[in-house]
């Protein structure tokens, strides 16, 4: 029976999963915001907090998969 090719290496990088670490960290301890400096609100749950790490590893170049359209 034929193997399935697999499609090589990390989904997401290093640099990506620290990034979702360190925001579900601050999430925890009720210090994550969402949105610039001043106006930020708080993050309310669990998947918001991996979201916003997500975005901030894309936007230091991490590697991370692109976001899929709404």
């Amino acid at each position: 029976m034929p193997r399935k090719k697999s499609s090589g290496g990390r989904k997401y990088g290093k640099k990506a999963g620290q990034s979702v670490k360190k925001e579900m960290h601050a999430f925890n301890r009720g210090k994550a915001n969402s949105g610039p400096g001043g106006k930020a609100g708080k993050v309310k749950s669990r998947k918001q907090a991996i979201a916003i790490g997500l975005s901030k590893a894309r936007k230091s170049g991490a590697k991370v998969p692109s976001k899929k359209a709404a």
